[in-house]
């Protein structure tokens, strides 16, 4: 292990959790927070949902002394942070329950692969949607078992229960997240798609929260929303935040990224302000308009990812709009040791650079507008920037540089990645 990584990060503690995670509601009493866990484990600190009414609006990072939080240390603590003037209004609670009567059928997607724990968790927070008219939708990924099966089979017998959803299965033989997500496309042409993953689960409003931006914003192709932390059990976990997570700095604030808002964001860089793949929602025949996705990027193929960050940059640049709905919120399990941080940070590099070359080949025009924006890339990558700003000192600073060496070779990887990709439909051409 190099010495720019703490000998300790590579274990899973028993005796300390870095961070609890607590969903605060506001209108409800207000928690104290113990110091110690149920399982003896010591709370160093607290990251903290807030929300109102059911609307998140903010989070934060407490530390938790060793006697615990006080119910009115931990309020004082969140006034200062939301001060109760800045607190929206609970008026959206009226617009979620209008557009819960005529609700606008949805296929929620999840794309897996030898996953059944994590998947069984996911189908069980979908099923238990507060939202009337959706199907489920599994695309099971190069299988090796039936282990997807069987949850599915599970799941299935669960919402037939229920008497008012649906659980259907698909394989897609072709090893790959972005062969998974076209896919499903072809199973649910002329659809709403809402894209949630295996190692996340959706809160209880996802979906009405949803088709209340997709009311709202008639104009959007596409919705994203807030993705937080399920747990931070771990010191990976903790610095996963740290770098940003997946929220990148988003906040809880909604906005739209359309042309109307080029001036203030390029839909090149920074990336991915408007959203990621584990929480996105397209409108019908969007994806289909810009040849869904590119099979050459992704999970499980030498570019490692981004195949959704080159869907949302391709949906902008056609002039389509994201709209950010921030109460769409869905829970992700993050990485738990080093290693798996580490491989996840070079994964994004590698991915965002790769996403940029298959833009590129696509059109060679934009050549001009990425090398306006270079400057100010290559200044946030190697000068600091926002989020290495943001970093503790227990931060591995090996991750930083994890991150960029994935950025380097992006490109080459790419151009790998395209190459396997060629080799595999030829063998696979009787496919459908």
């Amino acid at each position: 292990m190099s010495s720019r990584f703490p000998a300790s990060a590579t274990a899973v503690t028993t005796d300390r959790i870095p961070a609890t995670v607590v969903d605060l509601e506001l209108a409800g009493p207000i928690p104290d927070i113990l110091g110690v866990d149920p399982h003896g484990r010591r709370v160093e600190r607290a990251w903290v949902l807030v929300r109102q009414f059911t609307q998140p609006i903010g989070a934060l990072l407490i530390d938790v002394p060793p006697q615990g939080l006080a119910a009115s240390d931990l309020a004082a603590a969140v006034d200062r942070e939301i001060p109760p003037a800045a607190r929206p209004e609970p008026g959206y609670l009226t617009s979620r329950a209008e557009i819960l009567t005529d609700a606008p059928h949805i296929t929620v997607v999840v794309c897996t692969r030898e996953r059944p724990d994590g998947l069984a968790r996911t189908l069980d927070s979908v099923l238990a949607q507060r939202y009337p008219r959706f199907r489920v939708l599994v695309v099971d990924n190069a299988p090796v078992s039936d282990s997807t099966v069987r949850v599915v089979a599970d799941a299935a017998a669960q919402a037939a229960a229920a008497g008012h959803r649906t659980v259907d299965y698909v394989r897609e033989p072709r090893p790959g997240l972005s062969h998974a997500r076209n896919r499903a496309l072809r199973a649910a042409a002329g659809e709403i798609v809402a894209w949630i993953d295996d190692d996340e689960t959706a809160d209880p409003h996802w979906l009405a929260e949803v088709a209340r931006a997709l009311a709202e914003h008639p104009e959007a192709d596409v919705v994203t929303g807030a993705i937080v932390p399920a747990e931070l059990d771990t010191d990976a976990q903790l610095w996963f935040e740290q770098y940003g997570g997946h929220s990148k700095g988003r906040g809880f604030t909604p906005d739209v990224f359309s042309p109307a808002t080029v001036h203030r964001q390029s839909p090149l860089y920074p990336l991915p302000p408007f959203g990621a793949g584990g929480n996105m929602v397209f409108r019908p025949g969007v994806l289909e308009r810009i040849g869904g996705f590119d099979t050459a990027l992704g999970a499980g193929t030498p570019a490692m990812g981004s195949e959704d960050t080159l869907a949302l940059m391709q949906v902008l640049i056609a002039g389509g709009t994201v709209a950010y709905q921030p109460s769409a919120l869905v829970w992700h399990r993050h990485r738990r040791d080093l290693a798996g941080l580490r491989t996840q940070l070079v994964g994004y590099g590698t991915g965002l650079t790769a996403a940029y070359t298959s833009l590129l080949l696509r059109d060679p025009r934009l050549i001009r507008p990425l090398l306006r924006l270079a400057p100010t890339a290559l200044r946030d990558t190697f000068g600091g920037g926002d989020r290495l700003a943001g970093l503790r000192a227990d931060f591995p600073r090996g991750l930083v540089g994890a991150n960029r060496r994935g950025l380097l070779t992006g490109p080459v990887k790419y151009l790998r990645s395209r190459l396997a990709d060629r080799r595999l439909r030829r063998r696979t051409r009787s496919l459908p």
